[in-house]
């Protein structure tokens, strides 16, 4: 696991907006938790098993 550190600008924002909109871009959604499950979560990203962005919901 790796943290990525960037600072958007508008014109980067811009451009992936349009990248989105053109459908030249495609997230990848594996898995979803509910907050309270956040231990299981972590857990299911250490060990390996996420190919795609794992989400967090909060109701």
């Amino acid at each position: 696991m790796g943290i990525v550190s960037a600072k958007p600008n508008q014109k980067d924002l811009d451009f992936l907006r349009e990248l989105l909109e053109a459908n030249k871009v495609k997230s990848v959604i594996d898995k979803t938790f509910k907050f309270d499950d956040i231990a299981q979560a972590l857990a299911y990203i250490g060990e390996g098993h996420a190919r795609g962005k794992v989400v967090l919901t909060m109701e």
